[in-house]
């Protein structure tokens, strides 16, 4: 067998962006021939992403896009296992076009979206940087007047739907719901398991012990409909500026605000815990 020395390995890490290891290890297995590692390389690139797809990617950013005559828009959250991979420009690159897509045909269903040159452009790329990549989610909104807003940082992203009124305004309400996070838009359309939920919670605090039913319930309805207030859209002070809701604000303007999406990246993803002393061990001896 040849020696592999690190100007080899070296020059294959350049070739292909891969770490030393995978380098050291694909140059072993083609007996020094660098060519012939990188075609091997490539060969197993389905095997590479396949074996990083089990790892949590919770990281990453969220884009939007929307119709030109703000007819409809469209969210999407692309996920990476770490916050420096989110900068990345290739990252960056490969999120444009995937969005593009979907944006193009309307498209929300991600393994329709991914099937074929999309989900190949993925794998190279998971083989490329060595992270797992995973498109999450999409929506459209379509109709009425659709605006959106992206927090500077592209981890918060928000769709507004209104009735009436104009993209401006469905913009300044999208930055509000970014900041703010309501809920839902109004009260009424608070699902019934959450206003239980938050039920349960009120009776067992402190002060409710001891207390007549019927006073606990005169309690409770009070504080659920403080509670429906400050995560309902049009009942929260308008961030710009709070002497209006966002409600007022959208009638003020002869528009109502129909509907509204936000994604935040990461949201409701659980992360496993990782012994990473363990895991650079055994691809240590993976490499052996």
């Amino acid at each position: 067998m040849a020696a592999i020395s690190a100007s080899m390995v070296k020059e294959l890490r350049e070739r292909t962006s891969l770490g030393m290891m995978e380098c050291k290890k694909a140059l072993k297995e083609a007996d020094g021939d660098i060519e012939l590692a990188i075609e091997n390389l490539r060969k197993a690139s389905g095997l590479k992403a396949a074996k990083k797809a089990d790892r949590t990617a919770a990281e990453g950013v969220v884009a939007v896009r929307v119709a030109t005559d703000n007819s409809y828009g469209l969210v999407i959250e692309v996920n990476s296992e770490t916050d420096f991979l989110a900068r990345d420009e290739n990252f960056l690159n490969f999120v444009g076009v995937v969005a593009d897509r979907a944006f193009a045909d309307k498209q929300t269903d991600i393994a329709v979206l991914m099937a074929g040159e999309l989900e190949s452009t993925r794998e190279a790329l998971v083989q490329k940087i060595g992270e797992n990549i995973a498109v999450r989610r999409i929506q459209i909104i379509e109709g009425g007047v659709v605006s959106a807003y992206v927090h500077s940082n592209n981890r918060i992203a928000v769709l507004t739907q209104l009735k009436g009124g104009d993209s401006e305004l469905a913009k300044d309400i999208a930055m509000h719901i970014a900041a703010v996070n309501p809920q839902v838009v109004s009260g009424d359309d608070m699902p019934a398991d959450v206003v239980a939920k938050e039920k349960e919670i009120i009776k067992a605090q402190p002060d409710m012990a001891g207390k007549p039913e019927e006073i606990v319930e005169k309690m409770m309805g009070g504080r659920i409909k403080k509670f429906l207030k400050e995560n309902s859209l049009i009942e929260q002070p308008f961030v710009k500026n709070p002497e209006v809701t966002v409600g007022q604000l959208a009638k003020d303007a002869g528009a109502e605000v129909s509907s509204f999406v936000r994604f935040e990246v990461g949201e409701g993803i659980e992360i496993a815990a990782v012994d990473f002393a363990a895991e650079v061990a055994a691809q240590v001896q993976a490499a052996k």
